[in-house]
């Protein structure tokens, strides 16, 4: 969304209706994830991408449709003409549309790439618009929520019992469903804008929104019309707006310079912090976004409340002085990921100074990763930067993948 912002305010300065699309779905192999969006003006004008060109000008088409557009405007990047059938799309309403897999045929609209793509067309912003843009101007997290497919079922369908005497809402099917395409923005403190049109699925809905703003991922869930789990009358998108993920490097080591680089590639916000001025330079890593001169435990003192699940901290130092304060404090913050570099023996001893320092020992096994990094046989600062940040991504994914820590011998291959 950020990246169509600029256009969507131009466009609606100079008077012009605006369309928004949203990638709200994704089968199999699709070019893009869900939240790609593209933007679409009654003149035809188009910014952003919904599917790296395959399926942009159906879209447009529908859009324009949905917005009363009789005639493709010249210019508008698709044939034009009267646009007739070609879209089942209703004035004014909000739609759905599927695209699969197409053949090589020469006007096929579809994906060559075998996936299936499920698009969201509205033809016109939300009613919100005003704080969504405000919020992401300013980086304030939270979730976009949209009813993205109804699917009314019967009544049998339903476990209808009376779990009153239990405490709880019994199963049953009542009231209207949401309608498509209805919204609202949630945020971590529970508090909301908009409505998906009723009461009951509203705050299972801001429940789930908290706890998906919590790990920083979109997710797609699926409810009864009452918010009722395990049913699929009403499918949504919980789409999150979070700032970058944070990833603190401790010890201006060349070792440093080339995990910076591979974690901004995965877009994480790089800040490297070491005590000694003469190494912790901007100039020394420029592909940091902050260069900070300080003792690792009060950086992190400073920090620790901003810290959350999606962090991630790497002590490359393997100096005691620096590691034990760092680790300790470390362990305060809700941080996903602590790493420490250095062989199995330095990671020995530095778990028994830490407990010496009375952390427990099943907190240090548990949660910090020593030594760091996959076993792949890491040998350069590049190898070991990939190593590091393919334990980040296989500890926050709980995929499985071994670990230095969980693996015996030699950590370098010895061929």
């Amino acid at each position: 969304m950020k990246e169509v912002l600029k256009e969507i305010d131009m466009w609606r300065s100079q008077g012009k209706k605006v369309a928004i699309a949203r990638v709200v779905g994704v089968e199999g192999s699709g070019p893009r994830e869900i939240g790609a969006t593209m933007a679409v003006s009654d003149s035809g004008e188009v910014a952003g991408s919904v599917s790296g060109g395959c399926v942009e000008g159906a879209v447009v088409t529908h859009a324009l449709q949905a917005m009363g557009v009789s005639f493709m405007p010249s210019g508008a990047g698709v044939a034009t003409g009267d646009l007739g059938d070609i879209a089942e799309v209703e004035v004014g309403c909000p739609s759905v549309q599927t695209f699969g897999y197409s053949d090589d045929e020469a006007f096929a609209v579809g994906l060559t790439c075998g996936g299936t793509l499920h698009i969201l067309i509205d033809p016109d912003v939300p009613e919100f618009y005003d704080e969504l843009v405000e919020n992401i101007h300013i980086e304030r997290p939270f979730v976009w929520v949209t009813v993205v497919s109804l699917n009314p079922a019967e009544a049998g369908e339903y476990e209808v019992r009376d779990l009153s005497n239990e405490g709880r809402d019994a199963f049953s099917l009542s009231g209207e469903l949401p309608k498509l395409g209805a919204s609202m923005l949630v945020y971590a403190d529970g508090s909301h804008t908009g409505t998906l049109g009723r009461d009951d699925i509203d705050q299972v809905v801001i429940r789930d929104s908290i706890g998906a703003l919590a790990v920083g991922r979109t997710d797609m869930r699926h409810y009864g019309r009452n918010g009722q789990a395990r049913h699929q009358e009403v499918g949504v998108v919980l789409e999150v707006f979070a700032p970058p993920p944070r990833m603190i490097i401790f010890g201006a080591v060349d070792f440093t310079a080339a995990l910076a680089r591979v974690a901004k590639i995965l877009g994480y916000r790089v800040t490297v912090c070491d005590a000694r001025p003469i190494f912790a330079t901007p100039e020394r890593f420029p592909m940091a976004d902050e260069v900070v001169v300080d003792w690792p435990d009060r950086y992190l003192e400073k920090v620790l409340d901003s810290l959350s699940e999606r962090d991630a901290i790497c002590v490359l130092t393997h100096d005691p002085k620096f590691d034990i304060p760092a680790i300790s404090k470390a362990l305060e913050s809700r941080v996903g990921y602590i790493g420490a570099m250095g062989s199995r023996r330095t990671h020995k001893e530095r778990t028994e100074r830490l407990v010496a320092a009375g952390i427990p020992f099943e907190t240090v096994e548990e949660r910090v990763m020593g030594p760091i990094g996959l076993d792949i046989a890491a040998r350069t600062p590049e190898e070991t930067a990939i190593s590091i940040c393919a334990e980040i991504i296989s500890k926050r994914t709980g995929r499985s993948a071994k670990s230095l820590s969980e693996t015996d011998g030699s950590i370098h291959d010895r061929a």
